[in-house]
């Protein structure tokens, strides 16, 4: 594969799975129907862990398009190169997003509220308070990509190939895992705000999806909130860029 289908097909799986896990929990006559943030905190922890093991080795596994400009920022990522990986990251975002709904279809007719599906394909924040909604995000990304800045930058740390596209995952799978927990740990303790999006191919993406899709989903794409998960995590993945940055790690 090349970088590109490798962050095109790797995205894909991530909202594949991590909204695959939300409709699995929140869509009616699931056999998972309530399963709960437990759930879908670990779930999405470990659809980035698949991401990192198909697309690590060829792409760095971005994802993320925060993650992308983060790593440019701190001049650990070429920057004649970011604008592909994220026409890339939206593809595969969009691609994951309509065969969640292709794979629920029977549980969406089946379910009436229109944010339990909208939920499937996008974030939306528990108390709608933009600034707050816009801080929490670029908290929660901020913490991701500062985090992920120490894993590549130590040399004895696994090298998830952010600086070197052809570099091996160290330990083998395992490589990945260090991401994972990250992921994990950021659900659990701060993603009970807005749904830690921490991601615009994730929410935006599948979100354009739903935009498509509204009529036969049942539910509007709420673009009025929709701005914050785009805009927040790039100012968090510079804003830990620059911090990555001053402090000469």
């Amino acid at each position: 594969m090349s970088p590109f289908v490798a962050e095109l097909v790797s995205t894909a799986l991530l909202i594949l799975l991590g909204n695959g896990v939300v409709a699995n929990c929140v869509l009616k006559n699931t056999k998972s129907g309530g399963g709960n943030w437990m759930v879908i905190t670990t779930a999405w922890a470990f659809a980035v862990f698949i991401g990192i093991v198909v697309a690590g080795p060829i792409s760095g596994a971005h994802m993320n398009p925060a993650v992308t400009v983060g790593l440019a920022v701190a001049g650990l990522f070429p920057w004649e190169n970011v604008a592909g990986y994220i026409v890339a990251q939206f593809i595969g975002g969009m691609i994951g997003a309509a065969l969640v709904y292709l794979f629920y279809i029977d549980h969406y007719k089946a379910t009436q509220e229109e944010g339990l599906k909208r939920a499937t394909f996008a974030t939306e924040p528990a108390i709608r308070n933009y600034p707050v909604n816009f801080f929490n995000e670029v908290v929660g990304t901020f913490v991701l990509l500062f985090v992920l800045f120490y894993i590549v930058s130590d040399a004895g740390q696994a090298h998830l190939t952010l600086q070197n596209v052809q570099a091996p995952i160290g330990l083998g799978s395992l490589g990945a895992l260090p991401v994972a927990i990250l992921i994990w740990v950021i659900g659990l303790s701060l993603g009970g705000t807005t749904g830690y999006a921490i991601n615009p191919a994730r929410d935006s993406a599948p979100r354009i999806v739903l935009t498509l899709l509204s009529g036969k989903v049942g539910a509007k794409p709420d673009w009025a909130y929709g701005w914050v998960p785009m805009i927040a995590p790039m100012v968090g993945g510079v804003l830990a860029a620059l911090a990555y940055l001053a402090l000469g790690f």
